[in-house]
């Protein structure tokens, strides 16, 4: 039966803490939900980081930011792409971010996180085992060359929209974030580290901030839960995987690891 904690419970967190100092590996799968205390919306989509609703071009969306779309017409992509990075500009690493990336840090235990979010802010945070699984804003890359940088804002890119889609300085293809688009392919890279990591296997899973809408997010902590691992969800709301939770947080993301990790320092 799934044990619902409130306040969040002295004795949940407890528990929790030490399910951590128990195990020897440790996944934490986090959603827009984490990076709400940032500032940054938990809107629905890539990264969680727009509005689920229509365009001025009449269009969803989901279309504006697709693959076709950004193959037949990238400057429109492009507008939207802006949007996305303008929420995620100045936004700072919260106190969820930080725990993850210092219990990452615990001698004797393996930390990975699994994160839907393009915002980069557990990597700011010091996370290091990252499956940034839908990208980055922070990488932009040539969609015709190798090149590639890593960048802290787009202010260069701002501006009037004759300037857009950018191109490359080296060969003058079309740039693009590395993130996933809408109807595209999860990157290789990330998806190959995903499943060897599962392979290896995590004593204790966390779901941190996501609805797990999506079958590869919600899949490590049904398969933990299947299996007889430790699963925890912290998330204000139901979702699809809170049935699985053997300790459920309806709290916020900082408010909740922060107490977590209080209780492992002790």
């Amino acid at each position: 039966m799934t044990r619902r904690a409130s306040s969040p419970d002295i004795q949940a967190i407890k528990q929790v803490a030490r399910w951590i100092k128990s195990a020897k590996r440790v996944l934490f799968v986090t959603g827009a939900g984490i990076s709400a205390d940032s500032g940054l919306p938990t809107y629905r989509g890539v990264g969680g980081l727009y509005n689920n609703g229509g365009t001025v071009e009449g269009i969803p969306i989901e279309v504006a930011l697709s693959g076709e779309v950004f193959r037949r017409s990238p400057a429109m992509t492009w507008k939207y792409i802006l949007e996305i990075e303008r929420a995620c500009r100045g936004a700072k690493p919260n106190r969820g971010h930080e725990v993850i990336a210092a219990i990452e840090q615990r001698a004797g235990l393996e930390v990975w996180t699994l994160t839907q979010n393009v915002d980069g802010l557990h990597r700011k945070a010091g996370s290091k085992n990252l499956i940034e699984i839908h990208g980055s804003v922070a990488t932009l890359m040539c969609t015709r060359c190798s090149w590639n940088e890593q960048v802290d804002d787009y202010a260069s890119i701002e501006g009037s929209e004759d300037a857009l889609p950018p191109t490359c300085k080296t060969c003058g293809g079309v740039v693009r974030p590395d993130i996933v688009l809408f109807n595209e392919q999860l990157p290789e890279h990330a998806s190959f580290e995903l499943e060897r990591q599962l392979d290896l296997g995590f004593d204790l899973v966390l779901s941190i901030g996501t609805t797990s809408a999506f079958p590869y997010i919600a899949w490590p902590f049904m398969d933990a839960s299947r299996s007889g691992k430790y699963t925890v969800e912290i998330n204000p709301s139901e979702t699809d995987v809170s049935r699985a939770a053997l300790i459920r947080f309806p709290h916020g993301a900082a408010e909740t690891l922060g107490a977590i990790h209080d209780e492992l320092v002790k």
